[in-house]
């Protein structure tokens, strides 16, 4: 066996398995993960050590859809069950397909999921202003009597309708991080913490509770990676490299960046608040707590990524 050169935590974004316009079905999504499988082995093969975390937006989406479509009929679960049940689902897929895929290669590396909490903070300011649009859209009545039935907050967007809007607070710890860490330790490859992880917070006892937010994927793949000692932070995104002026004809694609450019591009706007900004200042904040690079690019380009022929690298 190859001596291994450094892990790499891989946080695969949730539209990885189920992306705009395809139906949603076990089968669509279960193909996806088995198109992503030859590019992890290419990375084994490569000497690397990997872990791997993943979104779950349109996953959750369709689960919270289903809530509202047997609300009649069966109980709706909070969620931060939600988030759970969309962790099992996307995590069995990879854990299965992965396995399959290493066995197909004749390589004996076990793979777990592992259900993961993420610790947030009770009075962060996150929870005073919901932002996180999540579930489906309601007529104006509709949203009015969820605002009152259950205390939702919504938001009106132009030509859709009304849609609920969660807390986003940041990521604290990993409640299974240690856990996580010796799995990995012993080189199996663990899938953890999918969909920024299941929000939890500590109650006047030191008890956990589950709370109605949504954690930014990309920056629990931070704390997560710094937990479990991984040297590369991996964002796998739907475009090969980063850019400013993005759209415009004086676009630039960044091949390498330092942490203090990458502040001074997130001051003047450039990446968008709600796609490319969180991944950058993932990134950041990975490299800053000690992580060796952090790269984001497409799943096709992973490889050449790491091999530092496409990419976006940001380093001290």
């Amino acid at each position: 066996m190859k001596e291994r050169k450094e892990m790499v935590l891989i946080a695969l974004g949730g539209n990885a398995l189920l992306q705009a316009g395809e139906i949603g079905s076990a089968e669509v999504q279960i193909k996806h993960v088995q198109d992503s499988v030859p590019r992890f082995i290419e990375l084994i093969d490569a000497g690397y050590k990997i872990a791997i975390t993943h979104g779950n937006g349109p996953q959750v989406g369709d689960i919270l859809l289903r809530n509202e479509m047997c609300r009649d009929t069966l109980p709706s679960m909070p969620l931060d069950v939600c988030g759970a049940q969309s962790q099992g689902q996307i995590g069995y897929m990879i854990q299965r397909e992965l396995y399959n895929g290493l066995a197909h290669a004749k390589k004996n590396i076990p793979v777990a999921c592992v259900l993961t909490q993420v610790l947030v903070n009770s009075h962060d300011p996150a929870f005073k202003n919901p932002t996180k649009p999540i579930g489906p859209f309601y007529t104006e009545d509709q949203a009015k009597h969820l605002q009152k039935e259950k205390n939702w907050t919504m938001v009106y967007q132009q030509n859709k309708g009304h849609r609920r809007v969660v807390p986003s607070p940041e990521p604290i710890d990993i409640i299974e991080g240690e856990e996580i860490k010796t799995l990995i330790d012993n080189d199996m490859i663990i899938i953890s913490c999918g969909g920024g992880g299941i929000p939890v917070i500590r109650d006047e006892h030191g008890a956990l509770k589950g709370v109605e937010a949504v954690i930014d994927k990309d920056r629990t793949a931070a704390v997560l990676a710094k937990k479990i000692g991984a040297q590369i932070l991996m964002i796998l995104s739907d475009v090969d490299q980063v850019a400013i002026n993005f759209g415009k004809p004086n676009q630039k694609n960044i091949d390498k960046i330092s942490l203090e450019e990458a502040k001074k591009y997130i001051a003047e706007g450039q990446f968008g608040k709600g796609s490319m900004q969180p991944k950058v200042e993932a990134a950041c904040q990975f490299v800053k707590q000690g992580g060796k690079r952090a790269i984001i690019t497409s799943l096709e380009k992973c490889k050449l990524a790491l091999d530092g022929r496409t990419g976006t690298v940001i380093t001290l």
